[in-house]
């Protein structure tokens, strides 16, 4: 399984007192915290299924800098849209060679689980994929377990786990037993 980050998971910070931003928003600010979010996820992943014998790998990628309309449609100022439509034709490295750090992921045989792979090049902002070092906050397994114990305790049974997964497809027995196999003990 590969999941899509990006290099701004370095300036994301995850805010457990405001998840949805719904308190004070900044759109690069949601985005890093989305993104670091997701790696913690691949991450944790990988640790319960190592732990449960299963082969399922858990990867990341991040596309470097790629010229995509991400940079334009998330600005409305006219100026940071000129910048960056300059900064995409003068730094950037094109879509394609953007997609080329998840299809490795997607299908290198030989990446070991946990991997997060990510362009080569100055800053990891282009080149050909290779493995790369996340932040370090996104390996941090013990600060996020403690925000989320607080999160339980501030509401209670709302955050309480049901014995039964979420899932429609997970409900039947054989896939059911899998899943429950993957969630940590409570």
């Amino acid at each position: 399984m590969v999941v899509l980050s990006s290099g701004a998971h370095r300036i994301g910070k995850v805010n457990f007192d405001d998840l949805q931003s719904e308190r004070s928003y900044n759109n690069w600010l949601a985005y890093g915290q989305s993104k670091l979010a997701n790696l913690m996820f691949c991450f944790e992943l990988q640790r319960r299924v190592t732990a449960a014998g299963s082969g399922l790998r858990s990867l990341a990628a991040h596309p470097g800098y790629a010229a995509t309309n991400l940079q334009s449609a998330s600005v409305t100022r006219f100026y940071e849209k000129g910048l960056m439509a300059l900064t995409n034709k003068v730094i950037a490295q094109s879509a394609e060679m953007g997609a080329l750090p998840t299809l490795y992921a997607a299908t290198a045989p030989d990446l070991p689980g946990g991997a997060f792979v990510g362009p080569d090049g100055f800053m990891e902002q282009r080149g050909y994929p290779h493995i790369v070092t996340a932040a370090g906050k996104a390996y941090d397994r013990a600060g996020v377990a403690a925000a989320v114990a607080d999160l339980r305790a501030a509401h209670g049974s709302a955050l309480r786990r049901s014995r039964r997964c979420p899932y429609s497809w997970c409900r039947r027995r054989q896939r059911r037993r899998a899943c429950l196999r993957l969630r940590s003990p409570r």
